[in-house]
């Protein structure tokens, strides 16, 4: 992997995590030019399934899912690496329309991770579960530190509180933008999520217990960390029961957009205009590429152009 551009601290304003204390954090890579490029986030929901978002995989490219890590550049001994074995992106996502939400995709993968002290399941909310405003959240990842900055090497976090859907939806924050299937977090202009960190986890404590209640999906093509444009994330808990559908029928191929060096693809095809957290700073590009065409928006992908290369 390359250092990359986007705005986030790896979680821009955020501070390295301690070694393995997001255990089921996993760094989803892509294969071009002789090596392998960290682009997206993502987190181990069982041991042969990751949770990440749509956009991170919404295009051919041949991807590799590595659990256990802390320094991308470095082997340390506590990873585990898979090749995906088939990619499930939700039916309803629109990579021409972010906002419509669905920001969500099952990978499985070829093999099962052996949990152990560096590499655990994530825990996810129940249906329909709602986090109060302002309720303690910290972001991971190892997006931009900063907005056109380069990816951070080790894994960093970020405290970043819920911002209420009737608040974020409000002109002077997101607007119509944002969904009741989304949840914002941050927003202070100090601390987000930035490029490299899409498809992440916002990890919330619930009866002490860290939950997964967040995908990083998209921050403002102003920059990663702008004042009253918090991180969005798709709500987790508003996905559970196709959580559960497509790991239940997940070896059943529903409809087929072609293979990519032996990956299969489960989705349909969409997107709209913002930038997404998941890589290479392209101001206001869909993470294909494309410009955006209505909203400001970024989504937090990695290092990537928009060829993939």
């Amino acid at each position: 992997a390359e250092p990359g551009s986007d705005g986030m601290q790896r979680v821009v304003g955020g501070t390295e995590a301690q070694s393995h204390a997001w255990p089921s954090q996993i760094s989803l890579q892509y294969y071009s030019g002789g090596s392998w490029h960290h682009t997206c986030g993502g987190s181990l929901i069982r041991q042969n399934w990751v949770m990440t978002a749509a956009h991170c995989v919404d295009s051919n490219l041949n991807f590799r899912v590595v659990a256990g890590d802390h320094n991308i550049y470095k082997s340390e001994g506590t990873e585990q690496t898979f090749s995906v074995s088939s990619i499930h992106i939700h039916p309803n996502w629109n990579s021409n329309n972010v906002a419509a939400g669905y920001d969500i995709a099952l990978l499985r993968l070829s093999g099962s991770a052996t949990l152990n002290s560096y590499v655990q399941l994530a825990v996810l909310p129940s249906q329909g579960t709602v986090l109060a405003n302002n309720y303690p959240c910290y972001i991971s990842g190892w997006g931009l530190t900063r907005t056109n900055g380069q990816l951070s090497s080790v894994l960093l976090q970020a405290y970043l509180p819920v911002v209420s859907y009737s608040t974020c939806s409000t002109s002077s924050y997101w607007g119509s933008t944002v969904k009741s299937t989304m949840i914002c977090a941050g927003g202070d202009g100090v601390r987000s999520g930035c490029q490299g960190d899409s498809g992440g986890p916002l990890h919330c404590a619930v009866n002490g217990v860290y939950q997964v209640h967040g995908v990083t999906s998209f921050v403002s093509s102003l920059g990663c960390n702008v004042r009253n444009k918090p991180t969005v994330f798709t709500r987790v808990s508003a996905y559970i029961s196709w959580i559960s559908s497509v790991r239940q029928w997940g070896g059943r191929v529903f409809f087929q957009v072609g293979s990519c060096k032996g990956d299969l693809r489960v989705f349909s095809t969409h997107w709209e205009g913002v930038e997404h957290p998941r890589g290479h700073s392209m101001g206001d590009r869909a993470p294909n590429g494309a410009r955006s065409t209505q909203w400001e928006m970024e989504n937090p992908m990695g290092n990537r152009a928009p060829n993939g290369e």
